[in-house]
């Protein structure tokens, strides 16, 4: 259950009851407050509260010019002039806070961009549901042989079998463990902090997580992107949605010059002037590695 009883019950509460405000707000984030939006088999996002808009980085980043001094189209192309040229404080005055239900091992990988505030679900004070990530077959894989970190072939057959079962079945009996160890039916029961050291990666856990736009983007370019580990990539998926949503201009600079966008090196782009003046280069006379130089050919042939 990706909610549960209580947390809708909350929600249902809070969007019943709009509150007014004299803030610059957000239309398309204004849809999005309180709602749900379903990841993996457990997992969830939605967002808590914002602050800003595209307006708010224009403003800042004019500093002396007030709302409504320059015409919606100056407004977008200053935002990508800010975008094109890596300026980073104007997309800072703009906020989000998520609520977010993730595996522990997506958690951790997460975590590691850490220039967000983060508050999560305590496994001390309270018990942890009996919910795991299984992943569904499709996206159960092989290790790959041309990427240390990365996946291959999907597994079939008995393995692939195997496998999920390996899975529920291990995920179950820990939990099973955490249940007896924390007991207090005739016995003094294993503190929680040291019971939770038994369960699996793959467990849920939730937390708030706020970040600013700036840093938020650089997120999404990293775990948005095709080559992000799965599990990470669909929650970073949807949030791009809602930032989509949110700052419909800096998104759109954003998918142009990060998401579509390639950084080639002063060797790269030497060859690539080269090639455009008729020069026939190869990896032996580019002055790349051959892993510099298939990442090239991968930039020129196929982005994605």
């Amino acid at each position: 259950m990706p909610l549960s009883p209580e947390q809708e019950a909350e929600i249902t509460e809070q969007r019943s009851a709009p509150q007014q405000t004299l803030r610059a707000v957000s239309e398309g984030m204004e849809g999005h407050l309180y709602t749900a939006y379903p990841v993996l088999d457990h997992g969830f996002i939605r967002v808590v509260d914002y602050m800003g808009d595209d307006a708010a980085i224009c403003q800042a980043a004019r500093v002396s010019y007030g709302k409504g001094t320059k015409s919606v189209q100056n407004d977008e192309g200053l935002i990508r002039y800010l975008m094109r040229h890596w300026h980073s404080t104007p997309f800072e005055m703009c906020e989000i806070k998520l609520h977010v239900k993730l595996p522990v091992f997506v958690a951790r990988q997460w975590i590691r961009h850490r220039t967000a505030n983060v508050n999560e679900y305590s496994a001390r004070y309270s018990i942890l549901d009996r919910e795991f990530y299984i992943p569904a077959p499709e996206h159960l894989n092989a290790q790959s042989v041309i990427n240390n970190q990365g996946r291959g072939e999907a597994l079939e057959g008995e393995e692939a079998d195997r496998v999920l079962r390996y899975l529920r079945e291990d995920a179950m009996r820990c939990y099973d463990h955490y249940e007896e160890m924390i007991s207090q039916d005739g016995q003094q029961g294993l503190a929680r902090e040291l019971a939770r050291m038994n369960l699996p990666a793959n467990i849920y856990t939730q937390w708030y997580w706020k970040v600013d736009l700036h840093n938020l983007l650089h997120f999404l370019r990293l775990r948005a992107d095709s080559h992000a580990q799965y599990e990470i990539r669909v929650y970073a998926d949807e949030i791009c949605k809602v930032v989509a949503d949110w700052v419909p201009f800096a998104y759109r600079a954003f998918e142009d010059y990060r998401m579509g966008g390639a950084t080639l090196s002063s060797t790269a782009l030497d060859c690539l002037r080269r090639m455009l003046k008729g020069e026939s280069v190869t990896q032996e006379n580019s002055g790349m590695s051959k892993g510099e130089w298939r990442e090239f050919e991968g930039v020129l042939n196929d982005p994605a």
